[in-house]
């Protein structure tokens, strides 16, 4: 039987393992999982992914690679009309009123890096990502206060259950941009 030529199918593989993690959590995710969430044959992920660190990796720079490029088409980062206090403040809702789903996916591939070394340099490009777009109107240590800032109250927005507070977001945010500025 000749092999079927189909160049698409490791990203649709990666595409189909972000919609397993979202819909399942890590604990769902398997090369089974992924493989029917394809519809590719199991032997098409082992052979794409060895491991499934491998295939949480591309996941994870995936999810991070459409995350960028939605910050940087709805973002007004770089427009010095708009307070940066208040426009993070502003994707920060955003983010968190699209659903708990991408935000959910978003941490839980995130704290997966705490137990599985190989994800570590994946989960922080996002950050270095999201701080690099703050940096042109900040310096970068307090680019990087503001992510983990972003990161905080997003985590404890999705823990609690509780609705985000967006003018609490932006006073704290507005803290940390004006202690930079002393």
């Amino acid at each position: 039987m000749a092999r079927r030529y189909d160049p698409e199918r490791r990203e649709r593989i990666i595409d189909a393992a972000v919609r397993v993690v979202r819909a399942k959590g890590i604990a769902g995710l398997s090369h089974r999982s992924v493989a029917a969430e394809a519809d590719v044959p199991l032997g098409s992920t082992t052979y794409h992914f060895a491991s499934l660190d491998e295939l949480l990796v591309a996941a994870l720079r995936r999810w991070n690679e459409t995350f960028a490029a939605t910050v940087r088409e709805s973002a007004r980062l770089s427009d010095p009309a708009v307070p940066l206090a208040d426009e993070l403040a502003r994707l920060l809702g955003e983010w968190l009123a699209g659903g708990r789903g991408p935000m959910e996916l978003e941490r839980e591939l995130c704290l997966a890096a705490l137990r599985r070394p190989a994800l570590r340099p994946v989960a922080a490009e996002w950050a270095d990502g999201l701080a690099a777009l703050i940096v042109p109107r900040s310096d970068p240590a307090t680019a990087r206060a503001l992510v983990a800032l972003m990161d905080g109250i997003s985590l404890q927005a999705l823990l609690t259950g509780g609705d985000f507070d967006a003018e609490y977001a932006r006073e704290m945010l507005a803290r940390v941009v004006a202690g930079a500025a002393h």
